[in-house]
């Protein structure tokens, strides 16, 4: 497996590389955005670690060209903001998760676990539900014959409402499943994406298909 950690401070960028290749992945190291730009496009790697505040391109800048190019390689961002707005920007730009510094070495080698997993891992056949329609393996999907273009969090959270059809699904669910860890319970980053997602995906159709449970959780159902 090999990593991507694009990161300016080079004491942090080191002990980040170190303590992946105990863990037996391979790691290169860039300083600045538009060297990890560069590197991301040129090689093939299974996951990128991208800092935000970055000299010459920042963080979100490069992600976005990265997803421009349609490159699918899961990326964890890091920073130091943690704000929902913050979070959000981080997500809708194209990674797939984010940590938030100072964190402990052993919770970013749980994160790189799970999206290098998640990377990996061939979900198979086609999903349908009511009139969607979702490819695992292109990662598009459909309402009827019209393309829904969706963020990174934004599939995920739709793809695991598809594949639990007519079930409750608590805000804890849906962090752990979609974010692969539980959310503070003050935080709403599930409801302003479940929000995001409803945009997309109902509101332009008479037949809603993503509904509230009142005090406990969303249902992806038809009625």
């Amino acid at each position: 497996m090999r990593i991507l950690v694009v990161e300016d401070e080079k004491k942090v960028a080191s002990f980040i590389k170190r303590g992946l290749e105990e863990e037996s992945y391979e790691v290169d190291l860039a300083y600045d955005g538009e060297e990890g730009l560069q590197k991301a496009t040129e090689v093939p790697y299974d996951l990128i670690l991208m800092d935000i505040m970055l000299p010459k391109m920042d963080g979100l800048t490069a992600i976005r060209e990265i997803r421009k190019k349609e490159i699918a390689t899961p990326v964890l961002c890091l920073t130091a903001k943690d704000t929902v707005d913050d979070i959000v920007s981080g997500l809708d730009s194209g990674s797939d998760d984010y940590l938030t510094k100072p964190f402990a070495f052993a919770e970013l080698l749980a994160r790189v676990r799970s999206l290098v997993r998640r990377g990996k891992q061939d979900r198979g056949a086609e999903i349908t539900f009511a009139d969607l329609r979702l490819d695992p393996v292109s990662h598009k999907v459909w309402r009827g014959s019209k393309e829904i273009d969706l963020t990174a969090k934004e599939y995920a959270l739709l793809e695991y409402f598809m594949r639990n059809p007519n079930q409750v699904l608590t805000r804890t669910m849906i962090a752990e499943h979609v974010w692969d860890y539980t959310f503070d319970s003050f935080t709403n980053i599930i409801d302003v994406y479940v929000n995001y997602l409803r945009k997309k995906v109902d509101k332009d159709y008479e037949k809603k298909l993503i509904h509230t449970v009142r005090g406990v959780g969303y249902v992806l159902k038809e009625e």
